[in-house]
């Protein structure tokens, strides 16, 4: 039996979106986008151009939730599957576009580089547990206008597994597109193969910007798979009840929905989101508060209703260094999301409200989506009868299994055994080893991970494609690859 978690009856589920309707038809929601309107307006709905307020009738919402998909199958780069992002399966991502690092030397948060984002790239391509990448951290060496294909140019020449990424410039996806489709050798065989997705986030209340409505407008017409992350602060930009949130976050979700099935019935899609519980005390969006966690949960169970794929930001901490908070908080939205069955679990790694990347927490997060993945498989009976034959075993002088061959065969499967970043030693030798921290030892792992990475198998004519699709002015992109 697989553990699971409900926190929305079937009734309740059926009046919030169903309100959502009510919202699009009745109210509407804005829509910056040229094209997108002219998509919305070739369809019979009715745009009004003065506010670029847009009416979505209910029947047209329901068309399009049929011609979704209910799974998004993801490939690495060699074109092997990794991921099948339907029903309660989950996938663990680091968090995406980070304008900080935190540096392990110093424990000191500063902006990131490409040496930061290169080998927190290396690392992650090793790590077991985590199944795809991201384009985790904003490189604050090269020109702004570069970053976005610059972070997807580094991601796909350092980690094979396949890629959460984004735009912040509407010019930046035919870019982006035109290195995905060199690595599988055709749009066909990028839309056959999904290797990476599209991160797009509405902004709240009710807006579909024209960066965000081209984003998914583009990747529709590719079939790459759009993640449509819906931001909602309760009491902020939403109401400051939960299931107002979630509402909200349906209604906007639903409005990404209708675009992408106009622009290609089937385009893959991906209910997800990055809300927060609106901290009134300090101004801020803390993504490791219970209500938050429970806000996603709510959204996620939506989006399952609507037999969509899901993700949410769960798994991360407010924290500013690895302390305590950094390990309570993670640890409980990591095993929320993955009870709750979260297709795309994104926030590995991230600390200090989703704007800080940390190598070290990556690594100890490796360890917290084991854990998960372990607890997801619950408990299994191995043998019938479940112990008695064993017990019988025991008298006045066998007073232990330890070298059974039942326990030799099982321990293995019936236990989760971590890396040394868990410390499980006795008081004596954790003080002989040097008394280390759960982040000192986290850094020893990043930095034998580095050291340990194989290279760049990327093959060479396809590297030097990317290069090509790179080349901004005279800037040597291949420089960074040193």
């Amino acid at each position: 039996m697989r553990p699971t978690i409900k926190i929305l009856e079937e009734e309740l589920k059926e009046k919030v979106v169903n309100e959502a309707f009510e919202v699009l038809e009745e109210i509407g929601f804005f829509v910056e986008n040229e094209e997108a309107i002219e998509i919305l307006q070739k369809a019979g709905i009715k745009v009004d151009k003065k506010n670029q307020r847009a009416k979505i009738p209910r029947d047209m919402i329901k068309k399009s939730l049929k011609t979704a998909p209910s799974s998004i199958t993801l490939y690495d780069r060699d074109g092997k599957e990794t991921s099948k992002l339907e029903g309660d399966n989950i996938c663990f991502d680091p968090g995406s576009a980070a304008l900080q690092v935190l540096d392990a030397e110093t424990n000191d948060i500063r902006l990131g580089l490409s040496k930061d984002f290169i080998e927190f790239s290396k690392v992650v391509d090793q790590l077991e547990n985590i199944h795809a990448q991201s384009t985790s951290i904003i490189c604050s060496d090269v020109p702004e206008v570069v970053q976005d294909r610059y972070r997807l140019y580094l991601g796909l020449i350092h980690s094979k597994k396949p890629i959460v990424t984004g735009t912040f410039l509407k010019e930046s996806f035919g870019i982006m597109k035109d290195m995905l489709v060199s690595i599988r050798g055709g749009e066909k065989e990028l839309k056959n193969k999904p290797l990476a997705i599209f991160d797009a986030c509405p902004s709240p209340p009710l807006k579909w910007s024209d960066l965000t409505c081209q984003s998914i407008i583009d990747c529709a017409k590719y079939g790459i798979p759009s993640e449509f992350v819906s931001m909602p602060m309760t009491g902020a930009n939403a109401p400051i009840t939960i299931l107002g949130s979630i509402v909200q976050h349906a209604a906007e979700s639903l409005a990404g929905v209708v675009i992408t099935q106009l622009v290609s019935p089937g385009a893959p899609i991906i209910w997800g989101g990055s809300p927060s519980a609106f901290d009134m005390r300090k101004g801020t969006t803390p993504m490791g508060s219970i209500d938050t966690m429970i806000l996603d949960l709510g959204y996620v169970e939506i989006g399952k209703y609507l037999n969509l794929p899901t993700h949410a930001y769960l798994g991360m901490s407010d924290a500013k260094i690895l302390d305590a908070q950094a390990g309570f908080e993670t640890g409980m939205g990591s095993l929320l999301a993955g009870i709750g069955g979260v297709n795309m679990i994104s926030g590995a790694g991230m600390i200090d409200f989703e704007t800080t990347q940390s190598i070290q927490k990556v690594v100890i997060d490796n360890e917290i989506c084991g854990m998960v993945y372990k607890f997801n498989k619950g408990i299994i009976q191995r043998d019938d009868p479940i112990a008695k034959n064993l017990l019988k075993m025991f008298d006045d002088k066998t007073t232990h299994l330890l070298s059974h061959d039942h326990t030799l065969k099982w321990f293995r499967e019936e236990h989760y055994i971590p890396s040394n970043v868990v410390d499980r030693a006795t008081n004596e030798e954790w003080k002989n080893k040097g008394r280390k921290s759960i982040g000192q030892r986290a850094k020893d792992r990043a930095d034998k991970l580095v050291k340990k990475y194989p290279g760049i198998s990327l093959d060479k004519d396809i590297l030097n494609d990317l290069t090509k699709i790179m080349k901004y002015k005279d800037v040597d992109f291949k420089s960074f690859l040193e």
